[in-house]
């Protein structure tokens, strides 16, 4: 069990540094472009992670909250579902508004048409008859 434990507690800490390294901007990679720490923890197996971990990354966190986890924790409150999100309610108000005023401007051209027909029945209808 020792033995095992000897060649997996580095190959785990390999894995974690190189999804670590590959997870970080590039901008973040201190001291070497991010390229050059891959191969130096895929290369250098135990030495490699370590030196990844204690001096390859900038450690705190950025003000912009670019890591992954923190711009999905970041940018997932600011999404709600509809009901409770006042820009889609808001959107809906007005959309609702427009629809409301097309519909009554459509009625008034309809009630226009109506009247417009009656007029023409009711002063058609005497001079065809008196033919």
């Amino acid at each position: 069990m020792f033995r095992a434990l000897i060649y997996l507690l580095p190959l785990a800490l390999t894995i974690y540094a190189f999804i670590d390294c590959l997870n970080t901007p590039e901008d973040e990679a201190k001291h070497l472009p991010k390229i050059a720490w891959v191969f130096i923890i895929l290369l250098f197996w135990i030495v490699g992670p370590i030196v990844w971990l204690a001096a390859g990354k900038m450690r705190q966190a950025p003000a912009g909250g670019r890591t992954p986890s923190e711009w999905h924790r970041n940018h997932r409150s600011q999404w709600v579902a509809p009901d409770d999100n006042p820009e889609f309610l808001s959107a809906l108000k007005d959309e609702n508004k427009k629809d409301e005023s097309l519909l009554k401007d459509w009625e008034a051209d309809l009630r226009r048409r109506e009247e417009e027909l009656k007029r023409r029945e009711n002063g058609e209808s005497p001079s065809a008859s008196g033919e």
